[in-house]
């Protein structure tokens, strides 16, 4: 099976502010401020979401478990 694109992506990580800023500085994406960081329920609780776009304008979500 061909995959044709990729609709939703959440990348888990320790500490949000910290990944942001690799995201940032390294990588070249910006933060999407939606105000403050969003209150989600993933796989395995409750988690904490930030927002990145990458160079393509794809919005890519990160999170970290409560």
């Amino acid at each position: 099976m061909k995959t044709d694109r990729l609709d939703h992506l959440v990348l888990t990580a320790a500490n949000l502010a910290v990944t942001c800023e690799f995201y940032e500085n390294v990588l070249g994406m910006e933060t999407e401020q939606f105000g403050r960081p969003i209150g989600r329920t993933g796989a395995l609780g409750k988690l904490l979401s930030v927002y990145i776009r990458d160079p393509d304008g794809n919005l890519i979500e990160i999170s970290n478990y409560l």
